[in-house]
């Protein structure tokens, strides 16, 4: 009988893991499937261009995986049960329940809302495809009209940065307001913080700094000061959750949801599952969280996929460096900002600016995707067959 190794998601840690498992595991002894709720490959870190009004390039998953040997389910998985190894998936005929020996984990995150009244009815967001498609055809209303509009983006993280600059930059018709809930780019040096201050006075944002927002309407922001923000389209960027569907299915989870997993990636409760990207808590090399973002992702899912060939095929698991290299933000199509940052994840003072560092950002996104949408990409001719008594210890585990 096959090993059974089910994915739940088709993001990039998902994706990239199963097509580099299916790439290295011979396919005579095992069986790969992947989980997800869309027929495509959507391109998250590119989501506010694709909001702005710019197209973005959306790979069939049947498209990437082809030629695989991998089986794609399309269905939205609502309950996981590691007792039974099972997963229970609903689609347009259903549903039913997957079994599994081998489980990743790999649901992402979605936007937090934070408990703020009024962000799910009337805020816009960048976590998902068609939440970007509502977005984008609010921005498309608001350009049509004479007076324009003003747009609201609450966040001043990575996301509500990129967010705020790629719709100021591309829809100069509009009126772009960022509020931070402290200083604007605390996480950067003060030369990036500096550099971006000029950014956003040249695209003409607003920036509120120290501003709390306590509610969201239709048409207004509140306030924690009692300030009432016009709004025609308020963009929330503020933190991301995980599913709560692995605590309800009795995984160790922290407080906010995700996995916890040992240094190879396997969760501390269940061995038999693995988790990655934004759904894992793994800790880095330099004994702090790695952050939700997409070089964790990449670090992650690397890890896993050593962790399970090794498991499998009783070799001994290498060992994938688990570091936050630094921040890469988009400011437009045209300007950008690196940040380097120490082995605590803190902004060093060396950071470049400009189209240099807009260029570098592009060619990171663009090599993920390459990445993740060719796992065929020099499919060896010989693949690793199952030992006898796959080795569920972590004795054995690094080179």
């Amino acid at each position: 009988m096959k090993h059974r190794i089910l994915v739940l998601g088709a993001g990039y840690a998902g994706a990239f893991t199963a097509g580099n498992l299916a790439r290295r595991l011979s396919p005579a002894d095992t069986e790969i499937t992947v989980v997800n709720a869309e027929p495509d490959f959507v391109q998250r870190l590119r989501l506010h261009q694709f909001a702005a009004g710019q197209e973005i390039e959306t790979p069939k998953l049947a498209d990437v995986f082809a030629g695989t040997g991998i089986r794609l389910r399309l269905a939205r998985v609502t309950a996981v049960d590691p007792e039974r190894r099972v997963v229970a998936v609903a689609d347009a005929d259903g549903g039913g329940e997957l079994g599994y020996d081998t489980l990743v984990y790999a649901l992402g995150s979605h936007v937090d809302d934070h408990g703020v009244p009024g962000v799910a009815e009337h805020a816009f967001n960048v976590a998902g495809r068609s939440s970007a498609l509502r977005l984008r055809e609010r921005l498309d209303g608001l350009d049509e009209r004479s007076e324009g509009g003003n747009v609201l983006v609450v966040g001043d993280g990575l996301t509500g940065i990129e967010s705020a600059t790629e719709i100021a930059e591309s829809r100069p018709g509009l009126s772009v307001t960022l509020v931070a809930r402290g200083e604007l780019g605390a996480q950067l040096s003060a030369g990036a913080r500096g550099y971006l201050r000029q950014a956003c006075d040249r695209l003409g944002i607003t920036v509120l700094e120290h501003t709390s927002v306590e509610a969201v309407e239709a048409a207004r922001v509140l306030c924690a000061d009692g300030t009432a923000l016009v709004s025609d389209a308020t963009v929330w960027t503020a933190g991301f959750a995980v599913n709560p569907i692995a605590a309800a299915g009795g995984l160790e989870v922290t407080e906010n949801g995700r996995i916890v997993v040992d240094r190879i990636m396997r969760s501390v409760s269940h061995p038999d599952v693995y988790a990655v990207g934004d759904s894992a808590y793994a800790i880095g090399d330099n004994g702090r969280p790695l952050p939700m973002s997409c070089a964790s992702a990449g670090y992650t899912s690397k890890q896993a996929i050593d962790a399970i060939m090794g498991r499998l095929t009783g070799h001994k698991i290498q060992h994938t460096k688990l570091v936050y290299p630094g921040n890469h933000i988009s400011l437009g199509r045209r300007d950008g900002i690196w940040q380097a940052v120490d082995d605590e994840g803190r902004a060093k003072p060396r950071y470049v600016g400009g189209r240099k560092a807009a260029r570098f950002k592009s060619s990171i996104i663009a090599m993920s995707l390459w990445a993740t949408s060719h796992p065929t990409f020099g499919l060896p001719k010989h693949r690793h067959r199952l030992a006898t008594a796959p080795d569920v210890s972590a004795e054995k585990a690094f080179a």
